[in-house]
């Protein structure tokens, strides 16, 4: 099993660079494996998912800008979103933002995970038509992966929704990034098992749930002629998890668990990562 640290500075009610940049170097020197930023481009007043309201105000920094900083103060951890929000950005400018992050880190930028959001005011912010942003996302995956394999002679991409000729991309990354699809539907399900390289599912879906989709990710898979074995399956955990707790979830055929810090205090952070370090034998 390995772990993964979610770092939400919406949901500690400040953008803190030493405290963002302590916890890294912390979960880094504690043996776990990877650090995650989520995102979320803009809010507006009344934006909720079910019963969880988003305060308007809520400062959640841009996950790659932040991923950039912690490469910069770190040496081994490897850098994820949980999730980026896919079809809210331009391609081409995705596609160079991440090999840059990737290079400058020397090739940790290796847990991208995506979702397709869940806010209409959001992709409204961004003049995107929400229901279009399933399509969006699948053809942005297509053609990031189409402009990190191309030369000097340029790619082309005629889409629905994103398209353009003969462009060239470069730097490229170290080697090929994978791309995890994140989500609670059937849909992220399906996607995952067509184009991804991994599987995130929602937190807020039951177990029983949550199994039904993993199942639909490797037969969707499979009926592509895709190996399901080799797509990884991360899921959310929590801060006091027991050794008997990750038991459970690797015999259910989880390969990553990602847990964020309960506290608002960075020097509580550090204290319960420590602990969660100790009690798994992470170091």
């Amino acid at each position: 099993m390995k772990f993964g640290v979610s770092y939400n500075t919406g949901a500690y009610g400040v953008v803190d660079p030493d405290a963002m940049i302590a916890v890294a170097r912390h979960a880094e020197a504690c043996g776990f494996e990877s650090f995650y930023m989520p995102e979320h481009i803009a809010l507006y007043p009344g934006a909720s998912l079910g019963a969880v309201a988003f305060p308007p105000d809520l400062p959640i920094a841009d996950p790659l800008e932040c991923l950039s900083f912690v490469a910069a103060a770190t040496e081994r951890i490897l850098l994820g979103t949980g999730v980026l929000l896919l079809p809210y950005h331009q391609p081409v400018v995705l596609a160079k933002r991440l090999a840059t992050i990737d290079l400058l880190s020397k090739g940790r930028m290796r847990l991208l995970t995506i979702g397709v959001g869940s806010l209409p005011g959001e992709a409204a912010a961004v003049g995107v038509d929400y229901a279009t942003r399933g399509r969006r996302a699948d053809e942005t995956i297509d053609a990031l992966r189409l402009l990190w394999a191309g030369d000097e002679n340029g790619v082309s991409f005629a889409g629905e929704l994103v398209s353009f000729t003969a462009a060239c991309s470069f730097p490229k990354p170290t080697r090929p990034l994978p791309i995890h699809v994140g989500g609670s539907s059937p849909a992220a399900a399906r996607r995952a098992g067509l184009r991804g390289d991994g599987y995130f599912p929602g937190g807020r879906l039951t177990a029983a749930e949550r199994a039904s989709q993993i199942e639909l990710m490797r037969a969707t898979a499979r009926d592509a002629g895709r190996d399901p074995g080799a797509l990884e399956v991360t899921r959310w955990g929590s801060i006091d998890m027991t050794p008997e707790d990750v038991a459970r979830q690797a015999g259910d055929g989880v390969d990553r668990l990602v847990i964020g810090p309960a506290s608002a205090s960075p020097a509580d952070q550090r204290d319960e990562l420590s602990a969660f370090a100790d009690r798994l034998a992470l170091r």
